[in-house]
C-alpha cells in the first residue's frame, strides 16, 4: 500500500477551515488569528505534516538541495570529500543528496537525471572511471545547471573544477622510490580515459627521467582494485623477479600487491619497496605500513562547494571557470625504504 503524507488539504478538511487558511496559519500570516494558528499547527504537528518539498521547489524554483555524485561511497577519499560538502552546505542552509554510480557509466547517467528530476540547485560530481560519453553532463550544463567536478573531472565542459596534483603527487612519490634505491619500478595504473590515470602516470614517468632510467612500457599494468590484483597475480608475480619496487595509483591496490608479494614469500621492503596514492587510514594498519601521498579530501570538497555555492548566490554576474588544485604530501613509512642502501 503507497504511504498517504499528509497534505494541507487533509488539514482544514479535518479542521473545517480552507486551504489557504491552513497555508497561510503554517506561515504565521497575520491575517490568522493567534488561536487559529495555534489551533492549526498543533494538529499539523500532531499528524506530522511535512510541507511539500518538491512542491515548493517547483513554485520559487529553489529547492536549497545540492546533488552529489560519486564512484563509491564506502571509499575513504569520497567519504572524506562527501563530509567536507556537508560541513559547508549546511552552514549554508543547503540539504544535500547523495548518488552512488559504482563505477557505472549507466547508473551515474540515471543518478544525474535523479538529482535533476528532483530539481537540485546544483551539482558536484566526481565521474565515473568507465564513463567516456560526457553528453548528461552537457546536456545539465546546457540547461544552466550550476556543477562542480571534483577529482574526476569532465574536460568537455568548461566548468569549476577541484583536483589533486596527481603529476606531481606521482612524481614525488616515484622518486623517492628511486632516491632509495629502486631501479626497476612497476606501476599499477588505471583507465587510460581518466586524467588521475595520465597524471599520475605521466608524473611517474618524468620522475624516471628525472633520474635517467629508461622507461619501460612492459613495466605498467592497467590495474586499480583488490580485485584487479587478484586477477593479475600471475602476471605480476611473472615480473616480480625484476623488480624492485611497485607505485599503485591508490592505495587499496598498493596493499593488495604488498599481500600478494608477502604471500609469496617476498621481503616487504627490503627486496620490492610498495608504494600508493590516497593515504587511507588503512594505510598506517597495515603491516608494513603503506608509504603514500595524502590527499585532502575534507578540505576538497569544502573547496568544491564553496565554488557551487558562489555560483548559487551571485547568479547576476558571470563568473568565469575556475580550477583549484591541491598539492598531495608525502608520507613516509615502512613498505618502502626509507633511506638508499646497497
Amino acid at each position: 500500500m503507497k504511504p498517504h503524507l499528509t497534505s494541507i488539504n487533509d488539514i482544514a478538511k479535518a479542521l473545517n477551515v480552507s486551504a489557504s487558511t491552513v497555508s497561510r496559519a503554517l506561515k504565521d500570516h497575520p491575517d490568522i488569528s493567534e488561536a487559529t494558528r495555534n489551533k492549526i499547527k498543533e494538529f499539523a504537528a500532531k499528524v506530522n505534516y511535512r510541507p511539500n518539498a518538491l512542491a515548493l521547489s517547483l513554485k520559487k524554483q529553489v529547492s536549497n538541495t545540492i546533488g552529489i555524485v560519486v564512484p563509491e561511497l564506502v571509499h575513504h577519499f569520497f567519504s572524506s570529500i562527501i563530509s567536507g560538502i556537508e560541513d559547508i552546505a549546511y552552514s549554508k542552509g543547503y540539504r544535500v543528496m547523495i548518488c552512488q554510480s559504482n563505477e557505472d557509466f549507466q547508473r551515474e547517467e540515471i543518478n544525474v537525471q535523479a538529482l535533476l528530476d528532483h530539481r537540485v540547485d546544483g551539482l558536484l560530481i566526481c565521474m565515473s572511471k568507465t564513463t567516456e560519453n560526457f553528453q548528461h553532463f552537457i546536456s545539465a550544463y546546457n540547461n544552466q545547471v550550476p556543477m562542480v567536478f571534483f577529482d574526476r573531472v569532465c574536460k568537455a565542459i568548461d566548468t569549476d573544477k577541484v583536483i589533486t596534483d596527481d603529476f606531481n603527487g606521482a612524481r614525488q612519490i616515484t622518486s623517492f622510490l628511486i632516491e632509495t634505491g629502486c631501479k626497476s619500478i612497476l606501476h599499477l595504473g588505471t583507465h587510460p580515459q581518466l586524467d588521475i590515470g595520465q597524471e599520475r602516470l605521466k608524473g611517474y614517468m618524468q620522475a624516471l627521467s628525472d633520474h635517467h632510467i629508461v622507461f619501460d612500457p612492459d613495466l605498467v599494468i592497467n590495474c586499480d582494485t583488490p580485485k584487479g590484483v587478484e586477477e593479475k597475480k600471475d602476471h605480476i608475480l611473472s615480473i616480480s623477479r625484476q623488480i624492485d619496487g611497485i607505485f599503485a595509483v591508490n592505495d587499496s591496490t598498493a596493499i593488495a600487491a604488498m599481500h600478494l608479494l608477502k604471500e609469496n614469500g617476498y621481503d616487504i621492503p627490503n627486496q620490492i619497496s610498495v608504494a600508493g596514492f590516497g593515504d587511507d587510514p588503512v594505510a598506517n594498519l597495515v603491516d608494513p605500513a603503506l608509504t603514500t601521498v595524502e590527499q585532502q579530501g575534507y578540505q576538497m570538497g569544502q573547496e568544491a562547494m564553496s565554488l557551487l555555492q558562489e555560483r548559487l548566490s551571485d547568479k547576476e554576474n558571470e563568473i568565469p571557470p575556475r580550477t583549484k588544485i591541491f598539492q598531495p604530501a608525502l608520507k613516509k613509512r615502512n613498505s618502502t625504504r626509507l633511506q638508499f642502501k646497497n
